[in-house]
């Protein structure tokens, strides 16, 4: 083991990692602290250790055929399955470019004080796309150890709501190596599919095994091979570390500070600290529901306004990174399936529209809470397009004819 090689691989684990921090995934993770309390962490923990096997073996088929999956695929399937996947695959990388323009969108309204509306935040994000793919131009190291920064920001801005909240340290063990769910009814289980469909990425297993590409390894040499896979593995259990952790401060902050919770206590609360938001919450007994928005105002009401700002920027950082991962697994996508070149800016411009028309108009139209409702549904229905990638990656990877002496074993 040596550690200069391990520098050398290290990124393509972390920019994939992105995807297990976007906004969804926040939205999942305080809901599910929200509505049961620690009870849900396992689910959370079962599911980073599959994504962690899935990203695994996509790496592997990248680093051991050279090709990324959507280029395996045009080569195995015939012509009528691959056009299904494709449609599927860009279904997922449309719901998740919602999830992230929402998220940005909400992050810059709490940080402008509501100044600037929800569709003025819409548009910022639509720009700030090509300011990502200006960065591109300096080389994918650049990128990566900016995305690095953006991670960082997100593990500084969340441990802090985490320090500052102080969860119960023996229930949040429990939760997470006691797979049991006591007094759980429909939203719980709802929660826990929400929490599988935000963390596993379809699209991240098309990226991750494009991304791997960027690194020279010798495919004849099968020590090469191995070493590339070993490395690549490690550097994606750190990477996934580092999110699960993440991820696990954001559950815990809102399963310590706000399950159980009505709406009357917040308002109370909120009124207290004379919160501009307190009308947020009507004065009754019904449980408290939290998203995004919500979550960043009640922890400005409870803790001062330094954690609502803390939290929003928290959320942009998590927006702006997953902007990048959706854009380059669109590309590795539509390049593999169809065969068509195109040039990223082009390939930007048309799935972004895709997915802001709709956002943009819930913003104009809508308030937050009909925006923070599509992330729940968007995240179910990442859910749903869970098959179209694992499919193929278990398929291609237990192949001996595609991956030779590196195929699975049983």
């Amino acid at each position: 083991f040596n550690f200069r090689k391990l520098w050398a691989f290290t990124g393509p684990g972390f920019l994939m990692s992105i995807a297990y921090l976007d906004p969804g995934n926040i939205e999942s993770d305080l809901q599910s602290g929200a509505v049961a309390g620690f009870k849900l962490l396992w689910v959370l923990l079962l599911a980073t250790i599959i994504g962690l096997l899935l990203q695994r073996l996509a790496a592997r088929l990248g680093v051991v055929t050279g090709l990324h999956l959507a280029e395996v695929c045009h080569r195995q399937y015939q012509k009528f399955p691959r056009i299904i996947l494709w449609l599927m695959v860009e279904l997922a990388i449309i719901g998740s470019d919602m999830q992230e323009v929402i998220g940005s969108a909400i992050a810059i309204n709490l940080l402008s004080v509501g100044k600037i509306p929800l569709w003025g935040g819409v548009l910022i994000t639509i720009a700030d796309t090509f300011v990502f793919l200006f960065l591109d131009k300096y080389g994918l190291r650049k990128l990566e150890a900016f995305f690095g920064l953006l991670i960082t920001i997100m593990a500084l801005t969340f441990g802090y709501e985490y320090i500052t909240v102080k969860p119960n340290q023996e229930k949040l063990l429990q939760g997470l190596f006691i797979p049991y769910c006591q007094d759980c009814g429909t939203p719980q289980l709802e929660q826990a599919v929400g929490i599988v469909g935000a963390v596993i990425m379809p699209h991240n297993m098309y990226l991750h095994s494009a991304l791997v590409k960027s690194r020279q390894v010798n495919r004849a040499d099968k020590r090469e091979v191995r070493e590339a896979n070993k490395y690549f593995f490690i550097e994606s259990c750190i990477a996934l570390f580092v999110s699960f952790i993440i991820n696990i401060f954001v559950v815990t902050v809102f399963a310590e500070a706000f399950f159980n919770k009505t709406n009357a206590d917040v308002h109370e609360v909120c009124a207290n600290s004379s919160s501009p938001h307190s009308s947020l919450f009507p004065n009754n007994n019904q449980t408290l529901e939290v998203d995004i928005y919500k979550g960043g105002v009640v922890l400005g009401c409870y803790f001062g306004p330094a954690a609502l700002y803390i939290w929003a920027i928290g959320i942009l950082a998590a927006g702006q990174s997953s902007t990048m991962t959706g854009t380059y697994s669109g590309q590795f996508v539509m390049e593999g399936f169809l065969n068509l070149r195109w040039s990223r800016f082009a390939r930007v411009l048309l799935t972004r529209s895709i997915a802001v028309t709709p956002t943009l108009f819930v913003a104009i139209f809508q308030d937050v809470e009909h925006l923070t409702g599509m992330n729940d549904f968007l995240n179910v229905l990442m859910s749903l397009q869970l098959p179209f990638a694992l499919i193929p990656v278990l398929t291609f990877t237990s192949l001996p004819s595609v991956m030779h002496d590196f195929a699975n074993g049983l």
